[in-house]
């Protein structure tokens, strides 16, 4: 083939228009493109749930990682500084807490303290601008969330309560086959969850602090029920029973309630610091399906009347929930387990405790009271 220079120019020339679109604004690929920065996660309070769970978890997710801590104990402050490579200027304490604001590195606050305390971190984190996941139950009473809502809507941050399950496959997988009506029309559900008390000195036992059973375990049974039917209750009835007096003084040592929903279906539920219970079960008209244990962090499963549920399980349930939220944050959108979710349930356990008290059925309509 003759050499010919020419042709050459003409074809650099192409190359370099090809280029040239190629590299203009609008061409450019997802390779080329820098990935979002992940968010900075700060863990206000380094408890068991903390420990064991929240920073395990963040060390696997995609879009948000531990940034910073927050915590009274200075000793807990060097040791989880230097085992998750914390800089000190991203560690604070509960009095300096609200120079927070100035931490560019610094995006979610999650509030993982005492129940007592869960109002007023999340309402500092919001007036300090950072979004805000709350652990359940999100407040210890009514009151309580309705602040906080208003809070973290006044300072424009999306606001979160942290429900692992909303993300777990074999929950999903129950809101699917009701949904789909798999085994026909659902009839009836079990979501009970207890376990043996905490020691005597726990704060979960003192009812200015933490609130008991109902509180600590009861907002799951609640939570098993209302996302499997996929509504929300019209009437509840309920029962509370305390035989040990010595532990528990101010507090139910069991409570049972009975939620009635639309279309005739209707929901049982047990909570307790006294006994094991962990399952949700649902009958359907033409069979059934149950996932037991339910509603631990450590291990889930699931079985229908035709054959067991099969899914591959993240080790943590919360990675799941973090990515939600920290893609909520950047895309300007609401998580799937918001703040008012949170409020839904702190009002029906406000409405079991007094149909326990009461010996009354009582009547909800939950979309009226968040008006």
């Amino acid at each position: 083939m003759t050499f010919d220079p020419a042709r050459r120019n003409t074809l650099q020339k192409i190359a370099l228009a090809a280029g040239g679109l190629l590299l203009a604004p609008g061409f450019a690929t997802a390779a080329q493109a820098d990935p979002p920065r992940k968010l900075g996660v700060a863990l206000v309070g380094l408890g068991n749930y903390s420990k064991l769970q929240l920073a395990p978890a963040l060390l696997e997710t995609s879009h948000c990682y531990l940034a910073g801590l927050v915590t009274g104990t200075p000793e807990k402050a060097k040791t989880w500084a230097a085992q998750y490579n914390i800089p000190a200027k991203n560690v604070y304490n509960y009095q300096n807490f609200d120079t927070i604001r100035d931490n560019p590195d610094i995006d979610i606050v999650y509030v993982v303290l005492p129940n007592f305390m869960h109002a007023e971190y999340t309402i500092r984190a919001a007036q300090a601008g950072k979004h805000v996941i709350c652990e359940k139950p999100l407040a210890m009473n009514v009151a309580e969330g309705e602040r906080m809502v208003a809070a973290c809507r006044k300072a424009g941050v999306t606001f979160g309560v942290g429900y692992r399950l909303y993300y777990q496959p074999h929950h999903l997988e129950a809101r699917r086959l009701v949904k789909e009506q798999a085994f026909g029309p659902l009839k009836f559900i079990e979501s009970s969850f207890g376990f043996t008390r905490p020691a005597p000195t726990s704060w979960r036992l003192d009812k200015q602090i933490g609130g008991g059973a109902i509180m600590d375990l009861g907002v799951y049974a609640i939570q098993g029920a209302r996302r499997t039917v996929g509504q929300d209750p019209v009437a509840v009835t309920a029962q509370a029973f305390t035989f040990d007096k010595e532990h528990f003084k101010g507090i139910h040592e069991t409570v049972l309630w009975q939620f009635e929903f639309p279309g005739g279906i209707v929901s049982t539920s047990t909570t307790s610091y006294s006994a094991f219970v962990d399952r949700l079960y649902a009958s359907c008209q033409w069979g059934w399906f149950e996932v037991n244990p339910a509603y631990n962090a450590q291990v889930t499963k699931g079985r229908t009347s035709k054959e067991e549920m099969s899914f591959t399980t993240k080790k943590y349930q919360q990675i799941d929930q973090l990515d939600d939220f920290a893609l909520a944050v950047r895309n300007k959108t609401q998580p799937a387990a918001t703040g008012e979710e949170g409020l839904k349930d702190i009002r029906l356990v406000e409405a079991i405790l007094r149909a326990a008290e009461t010996g009354n059925k009582i009547k909800l309509d939950l979309v009226a009271a968040s008006r």
